[in-house]
């Protein structure tokens, strides 16, 4: 019993029959005085009926007709006392009573005889001093008979509800039964579950939030799954070379005056294969929320005019040509600055890797609405519109032109949009007016008083 009381349904039958519970007795506790009034009320009218033909019977009828209709008067319950020149044929009648009949009053009221409450309607008859009371108890077995009724339709309310709530919890309870097994085959790795969209509102919305998860899971894990295909071809790659190298230099067919073109070679392989799992271990730990940062006031033109002195000697005298667009005055922000040209360089290596020789690279800064901007624009084969609207996804660009251009790992256009977003600022890409593609990042103000 505690375990079915535990679950949804359980409860559910609970409170539909304490409802109904309550619902009776809340209703026999306002019906009771509405019946004993509408009891009361009716017997009123049947007794001043009553005795308005009493008194006509009783003055037009022989006196063997009268004793008949006091007899059958006295039969349905209803006292009858005679009034006869001021007094009365018996005892109880309130005395006030007895002296407005007989001064030629009508009386409907209510009084104490023979230590009963009753009604007592009284009318004169033709005569001195005469007339006619009817006396009848007040409806006081009503109340008892409503709360005796009370018990059956406890039972009967107790009956309703347990019924209407195993209704309601089976109608409650399925869909939500539906959905934990859906949850259960997502959890094992079945990404193809989809429940039906159905009433109510709250069921369908729940249903649809679960097809919604499922989906994204799916496209979630595909993309994940082309993304390892993507990095382990990354991986494979320079350490296939520098297997290659090494089992040539042990096998000797490498000489002395090959190893160090070939040392070169390997080293430059290495350094390939550290930037590729420093990238990963930094978006790692930034989708994580686990990447340290120092936010600090930053010039935004040092910063990118460093930056361009440090890029000046890799772009000549076979690369872009680089170009600056600097303003003369600071535009001062809040920032790690090491991040920031963390940015810059992963973007101006991308750059670097598919703009011809004499092609710009533009580096700028500008200040902006919200904040301070610095683009990073080039003269290369830029971007598609298609390829705007994944450009910050992981590998979407390398599976996208591996074979076609140079590319790199996949996660240098990704790493930069988390770490703005880290540091509090946006990353966008577009089209350069240089005819290539174009970055702007935006970063926060420092803050005013």
């Amino acid at each position: 019993m505690r375990k079915f009381l535990g679950t949804l349904s359980g409860r559910i039958v609970l409170v539909t029959a304490a409802t109904a519970v309550v619902a009776v007795i809340v209703t026999a506790l306002v019906a009771l005085p509405i019946a004993v009034r509408s009891a009361n009320s009716a017997a009123r009218r049947d007794l001043v009926e009553k005795s308005a033909l009493a008194v006509e019977l009783l003055t037009t009828e022989r006196q063997v007709a009268r004793e008949r209709i006091v007899s059958r008067l006295r039969e349905d319950g209803v006292d009858v006392y005679l009034i006869r020149r001021g007094a009365v044929d018996r005892a109880g009648l309130p005395d006030q009573v007895i002296t407005q009949v007989a001064s030629g009053a009508e009386v409907d009221t209510r009084a104490i005889v023979g230590g009963q409450p009753v009604m007592i309607v009284g009318r004169p008859l033709r005569g001195v001093d005469s007339g006619v009371v009817l006396t009848r108890d007040t409806a006081s077995g009503t109340a008892g008979r409503v709360l005796r009724g009370v018990w059956l339709a406890l039972l009967a309310g107790l009956v309703g509800g347990v019924l209407a709530g195993a209704l309601l919890a089976r109608f409650i309870a399925r869909p939500l039964r539906h959905a934990a097994v859906a949850a259960s085959l997502l959890s094992a790795g079945d990404r193809s579950v989809r429940l039906a969209v159905r009433p109510p509102e709250e069921v369908a919305e729940l249903a649809s939030a679960l097809n919604h998860l499922g989906a994204a899971l799916q496209i979630s894990e595909g993309r994940e799954r082309d993304f390892l295909l993507s990095v382990s071809h990354e991986l494979r790659t320079p350490l296939s070379t520098i297997r290659g190298y090494a089992e040539a230099l042990a096998d000797g067919v490498i000489g002395a005056d090959g190893a160090p073109r070939a040392g070169e070679t390997m080293l430059a392989e290495a350094d390939r294969l550290d930037r590729l799992i420093s990238d990963l271990l930094v978006l790692a730990r930034l989708e994580a929320a686990d990447l340290p940062v120092d936010v600090v006031p930053v010039d935004l033109v040092d910063l990118v005019g460093s930056a361009a002195e440090a890029w000046a000697t890799r772009c000549v005298p076979d690369g872009p040509r680089l170009l600056t667009e600097l303003p003369p005055e600071s535009i001062v922000v809040d920032t790690d600055p090491g991040r920031i040209r963390q940015v810059i360089d992963g973007l101006c290596e991308n750059a670097l890797r598919v703009v011809p020789a004499g092609a710009p690279l533009v580096l700028a800064v500008r200040a902006g609405e919200h904040g301070g901007v610095v683009e990073i624009r080039d003269g290369g084969p830029g971007f598609t519109d298609e390829d705007l609207s994944v450009a910050f996804q992981r590998g979407a660009l390398h599976r996208r032109y591996r074979g076609i251009r140079k590319t790199g790992s996949g996660l240098g256009l990704a790493l930069a949009a988390r770490l703005v977003g880290r540091l509090g600022g946006a990353i966008a890409a577009g089209h350069a007016p240089e005819g290539g593609a174009m970055f702007t990042v935006t970063l926060p103000y420092t803050a005013r008083t």
